[in-house]
């Protein structure tokens, strides 16, 4: 299911998980860390994958339309066990 914020806000929520979140988010979902930085705005082509995320430049950082929630769901119950 795609999900619709700003870019400042995918980055907040990107900033307020822990430290090693990124790998252990990787780790669950069997997904190179890389590809999870590139889902919260990272450009690591080489090492992770492209994850259909796709920016609308505007106020607040533009718009993110993320094609699938699964890496944000991830990191939102992370946040919620912190």
């Amino acid at each position: 299911m795609a999900e619709k914020m700003t870019f400042n806000e995918l980055r907040k929520l990107k900033d307020s998980l822990p430290d090693g979140a990124m790998g252990r988010i990787a780790s669950e979902l069997g997904i190179k860390v890389a590809t999870v930085r590139n889902y919260f705005g990272g450009s690591n082509w080489k090492e992770g994958a492209s994850v259909g995320i796709h920016l609308e430049r505007g106020p607040g950082g533009g718009i993110v339309i993320l094609d699938d929630s699964t890496i944000l769901n991830k990191a939102r119950t992370i946040l919620k066990e912190s």
